[in-house]
């Protein structure tokens, strides 16, 4: 008999980590989950995937990867805060960037087939105009963006070098259940916290502000295209659709019957105002689209919210 497909999820105990190794043990596939648990939480792993609370930049990692041999890697792995980034760009730089350099020089002395790698499109374009496309202009404005822009082009080096398959998805603004309501850019999840505890909601300026919202589930079913279609390259993670925060917020208040009323503050410096990424490459070479409907997903996210009365989220 053939042995089992054995998967590296990286991160597999974050937000969306944890939902694509829920999705590959549904499979039934060997599911090892690396995760340092800095912004990941133990609850949220598979209780049978095998789980090592280690770095990425453990001296023992790939050691431990040689030792694995898996197959395929999902690299979720990452400091994810952008003002932190900003604050500490050498230690984003470690994890974002030295850390991918590790994971790819472990990858290839393995022999694992491919990697996908969660990139991010929201910190990686810029420009007027929209929507984004995969060959739209890169310019990052802080140092977080510029780390996912480095490691995709390691990404592309260790195609080039070793013939390592890889595949970076630039995600748009992934939203769903499990999101930690204390990081930064996840406005539904913060939404959401204070309606349901009858906090006060500040939205940053007009509230005018777009965002191109994508429910975790349909990223999750775009990962698991990028590891069985023989793709690589960067593809875009969203929707297609802008949706103003304004709207998001009124959504949200009659999903949770809140009477806290809308309040504005001051505009938040630098804030990107509008944002919507063209997702037509991933329909045509991934057989990938969007199934979940924003007030579904924002329902279904709700709910989970609701039964995490209690405790942190």
């Amino acid at each position: 008999m053939p042995s089992p497909t054995r998967i590296l999820v990286t991160g597999g105990a974050g937000f969306i980590g944890s939902h694509l190794v829920d999705a590959l043990m549904r499979r039934r596939i060997f599911v090892a989950v690396v995760d340092d648990l800095s912004s990941g939480r133990r609850e949220n792993v598979h209780p049978n995937a095998k789980f090592l609370p280690i770095s990425i930049l453990h001296p023992d990692f790939s050691k431990w990867v040689a030792r694995f041999k898996p197959d395929a890697i999902f690299h979720l792995a990452a400091q994810v805060n952008v003002r932190q980034s900003v604050e500490d760009p050498l230690k984003d730089a470690y994890v974002n960037i030295l850390g991918t350099i590790g994971l790819l020089q472990a990858a290839a002395k393995t022999g694992v087939k491919k990697i996908i790698f969660s990139s991010s499109g929201g910190a990686l374009y810029a420009g007027s105009k929209l929507p984004y496309s995969e060959k739209s202009e890169s310019a990052p404005v802080s140092p977080y963006g510029i780390a996912k822009r480095s490691a995709e082009g390691y990404l592309d080096f260790a195609r080039s070098i070793h013939g390592l398959s890889a595949v970076s998805l630039r995600y748009a603004n992934v939203y769903g259940p499990r999101q930690r309501s204390d990081a930064e850019g996840g406005a539904i999840a913060i939404f959401t916290r204070r309606l349901l505890h009858s906090q006060p909601v500040v939205i940053n300026g007009t509230g005018g502000q777009t965002r191109d919202f994508v429910y975790v589930e349909d990223v999750v079913k775009a990962n698991l295209l990028a590891w069985r279609r023989p793709v690589y390259g960067a593809f875009n993670i969203g929707t297609g659709k802008e949706t103003d925060l304004n709207t998001v917020f009124r959504l949200l208040k009659k999903i949770t019957g809140s009477d806290v009323l809308e309040r504005h503050g001051p505009a938040a410096p630098g804030e990107v105002l509008r944002s919507v990424l063209d997702i037509r490459k991933a329909r045509k070479e991934l057989g990938w689209k969007p199934e979940g409907r924003l007030e579904e997903g924002l329902r279904r996210t709700v709910e989970w919210f609701r039964n995490q009365t209690g405790r942190q989220a």
